[in-house]
C-alpha cells in the first residue's frame, strides 16, 4: 500500500513538473529511474535482488508492460507518419536506418567481443542489436526545440519511430543462433518471412480494417471522438497480439498497422492518437522506474570497467561512426552530423529488447546482457538527458549563425512540412507544452 501511495505521488509531481522538466536537464526519464533506485535501496535486501531481478523481469506483469508500452508507442508514432508529405527530406532518416542502424549493429558486435571477452559472438550480437534502437523520450528538447533545424528535428524523429521494429528480426536471429537453434541460411530465411511478412499483412489488414470501421461507426453517430481515441489504444493491442499468434514481431506489426490506420484516418481526425499518446506516455515513464529498480540497481553492483567502457563506447564510437559514414555526400554540415550522432539515446526498445532476452535466451547470457545494457541505458538516461536542452539551444544558435552568412541555402534550412499532430514523436509525451504561452 505505502509503494502504491508513493508512487502516484510520484506521478502526481511528475504532471505538476512536467512543463518545467521539459526545459531542464532534468528529465522524466531520469526523475522515475532515480526513483526506482531509490525504492529498491530502501525497500529490498541488495543480495535477495541481485540473485532475483531476472526473475522478477521474467513476470508476466513486467512482461506485459514492457512490451505493451512499445506496441501502444509504435502504433501511435507511426498513425501520425505521413509518408506522402516528408519524401522530400527521407534521405536523413533513410540513410540513418538503412546504412546506420545495421553498422551500428557490426560496430556494436565487435567492440563488444573485443572489450567484453566473456561474450561470444552471438551473445555479442544480442548486445548489440538490443543497444542499437534510439528512443527520443530521452532527449525530449532534441526534436522539440523549434530553433533546431525541421529536417534534423524531423529526421530524428522517424529515425526513432521506425528502428524499434526494424532490429526485431535480427534480434530473433541472434537469440536463436544463441541457443543453437538456428544454423542454416534457409532457416534464417523462414525467419525473416516469418517474424516480417506476417507482421506486414497483419498489421495492414488490421490497420485498413480499423480504419474503415473508425470512419463507418462516426458516419452513423455510433462513435465520438473520445470511443476514437479508445480505439487506437485497442488496435494497437490487437496488432500485438494477432502478430503473436502467427509467430510474427508483434512490434512490425504495430507499426504497419498504424501507417496503414493512420494513413486511413488522419485528415478526417487529426487527434485520433491523442488518448494513446497519454497513455503510452505515462506507461514509459512506469517502465523507467521498472528499470531502475528491477535492472539499474542490481546491474550496479555487478558492473566492472569493462562494462563501462563498452557502455561509453555503445554511446559515442558505435553510433557516431556509423552516423557519419552513413551522412557522407548530404551536405550536411559537420555539427549537424556530431548532432544527429550524439542524440542518438537508448531507452524503451532497448529495456524491452533485455525483457526478452531473459525470458528468451540462455540463462547463461542473459546475466552479461542485463549488465551491459543496463549501464548503458542508465548513462544514455543521465548523459542524454543532461546535455538536451543546453546542446539543442547550441546548435540551434550555431545553425541561425551559420544561416545569415551563407549566401547558398544550407542542407539543414530546407523547407519540411511537419507530421502532423502537436509533436513529432509521441513518445515525447508532454512536449507539446514546450511551446505554449
Amino acid at each position: 500500500m505505502a509503494g502504491g501511495l508513493l508512487l502516484a505521488l510520484l506521478f502526481a509531481t511528475y504532471a505538476l513538473l512536467s512543463r518545467r522538466l521539459s526545459r531542464s536537464s532534468f528529465t522524466g526519464p531520469m526523475m522515475f529511474t532515480a526513483a526506482g533506485l531509490v525504492a529498491a535501496w530502501v525497500a529490498i535486501d541488495e543480495g535477495a535482488l541481485v540473485s532475483s531481478f531476472a526473475l522478477e523481469l521474467q513476470s508476466d506483469v513486467v512482461q506485459v508492460l514492457l512490451e505493451g508500452t512499445l506496441v501502444i508507442i509504435l502504433f501511435s508514432d507511426a498513425a501520425l507518419i505521413d509518408i506522402r508529405r516528408v519524401r522530400r527530406t527521407a534521405f536523413l532518416p533513410t540513410r540513418l536506418l538503412l546504412v546506420g542502424l545495421p553498422l551500428t549493429m557490426v560496430f556494436g558486435t565487435v567492440i563488444a567481443m573485443l572489450f567484453v571477452p566473456d561474450l561470444g559472438l552471438w551473445p555479442a550480437a544480442i548486445v548489440a542489436i538490443i543497444l542499437s534502437p534510439t528512443d527520443a523520450a530521452l532527449g525530449q528538447a532534441v526534436v522539440a526545440n523549434e530553433e533546431v533545424p525541421d529536417v534534423v528535428r524531423q529526421g530524428l524523429g522517424i529515425e526513432s519511430g521506425l528502428n524499434d521494429g526494424l532490429v526485431v528480426p535480427f534480434l530473433a536471429i541472434a537469440l536463436t543462433a544463441a541457443n543453437s537453434e538456428m544454423q542454416t541460411v534457409s532457416g534464417i530465411v523462414d525467419l525473416f518471412v516469418k517474424e516480417i511478412g506476417f507482421a506486414v499483412v497483419v498489421g495492414t489488414a488490421i490497420g485498413w480494417l480499423g480504419a474503415v470501421a473508425a470512419r463507418y461507426a462516426t458516419e452513423r453517430g455510433w462513435v465520438g471522438r473520445e470511443g476514437r481515441q479508445i480505439l487506437v489504444l485497442f488496435l494497437a493491442i490487437l496488432c500485438a497480439v494477432a502478430a503473436n499468434q502467427v509467430h510474427a514481431s508483434a512490434f512490425i506489426a504495430a507499426f504497419v498497422g498504424g501507417v496503414v490506420f493512420g494513413d486511413g484516418v488522419r485528415r478526417q481526425f487529426p487527434d485520433i492518437c491523442r488518448f494513446s499518446e497519454g497513455v503510452g506516455h505515462l506507461m514509459t515513464m512506469l517502465t523507467f522506474f521498472i528499470f531502475g529498480g528491477l535492472i539499474l540497481y542490481p546491474a550496479l553492483g555487478l558492473i566492472g570497467w569493462k562494462e563501462v567502457l563498452y557502455a561509453i563506447l555503445s554511446l559515442t564510437v558505435i553510433r557516431m561512426v556509423p552516423v557519419l559514414i552513413a551522412l557522407v555526400g548530404t551536405d550536411l554540415e559537420l555539427p549537424s552530423k556530431l548532432y544527429i550522432g550524439w542524440f542518438g539515446p537508448r531507452g524503451l526498445a532497448s529495456l524491452v529488447f533485455m525483457g526478452t532476452v531473459v525470458v528468451s535466451a540462455d540463462p547463461s547470457i542473459a546475466p552479461l546482457v542485463f549488465k551491459v545494457g543496463g549501464v548503458t541505458v542508465g548513462l544514455s538516461v543521465l548523459l542524454h538527458g543532461i546535455t538536451a536542452w543546453p546542446a539543442s539551444n547550441r546548435y540551434a544558435a550555431w545553425y541561425n549563425r551559420a544561416e545569415s552568412r551563407t549566401e547558398d541555402e544550407m542542407v539543414e534550412s530546407m523547407d519540411v512540412e511537419m507530421m502532423p499532430g502537436r509533436r513529432l514523436d509521441g513518445r515525447l509525451g508532454m512536449s507539446g507544452d514546450v511551446d505554449e504561452g
